[in-house]
């Protein structure tokens, strides 16, 4: 397929002006600019760990989620040297390096849609606070417990650390993918019974319990949902590409 054809599909399903402002870089960021793609593969984050693999496929089109580049070149490599000599490596190389991340995770059929429909849920909205965050009813309402052991399992999340300060039975839900913990303040004032993301901090979650609320932090992790979810979105837009998902992010092993 074309790779401007292909990118300007992808541009109007996930546009770049609801990308997180002031430092989320999306779109081209290392390799040379191909013009036909006819294999993608797609990863979390491109790094020294995973490149091996990722060139062992011979790519033409590598799609991260996470930003290879997060903010200007100049800046980055200024502080970065491991960085640059990687990007500059990857310059090198006859492969396109493409980001799609905040604009993924806002946009319809993007992260959160395809996180919250795993819950089990119906009436899915974008919350008003955060329109990056989805708000949804559950189909059959739980016990806090009982919900968090399903959402850990349905989002294919390890483990989960539960802060339980509010409604015992759960009857709705929001989620942001990551680390979203901050969010949490839209999901309660819109009246969801619990909230769910990652990366929450120890003063996040003091101020979850003060305000007598419900939050399950999960890791970051769960975003590997990234891949099949665009793997499939690829493919109706061309089927005949040939399209490899590599999960290769897990969380840290938990120790009790």
């Amino acid at each position: 397929m074309n790779t401007k054809s292909l990118l300007t599909r992808l541009g109007r399903l996930y546009p770049k002006r609801i990308a997180v402002k002031n430092g989320d870089y999306v779109g081209y960021m290392a390799g040379k600019k191909v013009k036909k793609v006819r294999k993608i593969v797609l990863v979390l984050d491109l790094d020294e760990i995973i490149i091996d693999e990722v060139l062992a496929h011979s790519p033409d089109l590598v799609i991260t989620h996470h930003p290879l580049i997060y903010g200007t070149r100049f800046r980055v490599f200024q502080r970065d040297p491991a960085k640059k000599a990687f990007v500059e490596k990857l310059d090198k190389l006859p492969m396109m390096v493409y980001s799609i991340h905040t604009n993924f995770d806002e946009a319809p059929n993007g992260m959160n849609d395809a996180l919250i429909k795993r819950l089990g849920v119906s009436d899915v909205v974008a919350l008003e606070g955060n329109p990056m965050a989805r708000g949804a009813k559950l189909i059959r309402p739980l016990p806090i417990k009982k919900f968090a052991k399903h959402a850990v399992t349905a989002l294919n999340a390890q483990y989960g650390e539960l802060v339980h300060a509010g409604k015992e039975m759960i009857e709705s839900v929001a989620i942001i993918g990551g680390g979203g913990s901050r969010s949490w303040r839209h999901a309660f004032e819109e009246g969801y019974d619990i909230y769910i993301s990652g990366d929450a901090p120890h003063h996040v979650r003091r101020d979850v319990m003060n305000a007598g609320y419900n939050y399950l932090n999960v890791p970051h992790e769960i975003e590997n949902i990234f891949m099949p979810q665009m793997k499939e979105v690829l493919l109706t837009i061309d089927p005949t590409l040939e399209v490899i998902a590599i999960k290769h992010e897990f969380p840290p092993e938990l120790v009790k």
